[in-house]
């Protein structure tokens, strides 16, 4: 059985930080899993607040048994926070953004590593990124030039800084601006059987727009180099596609994967 989940969130309610493309990516991925063969399900804008999410991601892992494949994609804002547990060196916990952000609802990689974590033994689940979850509120400010119209369209940077939903809670505020920015590869997600991420963790990924529309730049191009696959391809094939599109002078972001040698070289694309 072939199951996946898109996930796309383009409106943040109480934030100035709407995206453009994540919603478009979610339909795409949607679109491209079908005709894979895929039984797929969306959760777009107000469809994905955090129990939301989390009860879909939940299920799709639950539901997919030995042999099956789950594809599970998300574009839309990602983010840390101070880490609680510390079971990171660098002191934060990465997270997705759902769309209620604003009320404190977000989903840790500690969310994320505990359910992929319960997964069947032999069951192929596959995490596809396209956020990111570094960087500040100065830097995501260069972004934005120019007047509205060109602002719309000038390519946007998918990361809500802890300082935007966490104004109204002053002491998680300073715990986070207390930790030290270290960079490691540090996504605990990586109980997922295979992670593609639409950039190094020291980097952007772009919202941004592509004959008139928007896209994420990651998802837009991962599909363009889908096209090009054959059916023997693998995920380290796909990968390499890719990365013959990205970094671009305009996007700046280097797609990562991380898997098994033996997941990326040997298992089909796509197939269960």
């Amino acid at each position: 059985m072939k199951r996946s989940l898109h996930i796309g969130i383009n409106n943040y309610p109480g934030t100035q930080n709407d995206l453009s493309g994540c919603v478009n990516d979610a339909n795409d991925w949607k679109d491209a899993l079908e005709a894979h063969g895929f039984q797929t399900t969306t959760l777009l804008d107000a469809q994905a607040k955090k129990k939301a999410m989390v009860d879909a991601i939940s299920k799709i892992v639950k539901d997919t048994t030995k042999n099956d494949i789950a594809v599970i994609t998300y574009s839309g804002h990602g983010t840390w926070v101070a880490d609680e547990d510390g079971d990171e060196e660098d002191g934060r916990d990465e997270a997705l953004c759902p769309h209620d952000i604003m009320e404190g609802k977000l989903i840790t990689d500690d969310e994320l590593y505990d359910i992929f974590s319960e997964r069947t033994w032999g069951a192929r689940i596959i995490f596809i990124s396209d956020s990111c979850h570094s960087g500040s509120v100065s830097k995501a400010s260069n972004f934005i030039l120019g007047s509205k119209d060109e602002a719309l369209k000038t390519p946007k940077i998918r990361f809500l800084a802890p300082e935007v939903y966490l104004q109204g809670n002053q002491e998680l505020l300073q715990k986070a601006k207390r930790v030290e920015f270290k960079i490691e590869a540090r996504w605990k997600i990586r109980a997922a059987t295979v992670l593609f991420a639409g950039c190094k963790d020291t980097e952007y990924s772009y919202d941004a727009w592509f004959n008139g529309r928007a896209n994420g730049a990651f998802s837009y191009l991962a599909l363009k180099a889908l096209e090009n696959m054959d059916e023997n391809a693998t995920y380290n094939d796909w990968f390499k596609e890719i990365r013959t599109y990205l970094p671009h002078e305009n996007y700046p972001q280097t797609p990562q994967i991380l898997a098994a040698k033996y997941q990326k070289n040997t298992w089909k694309l796509f197939a269960d």
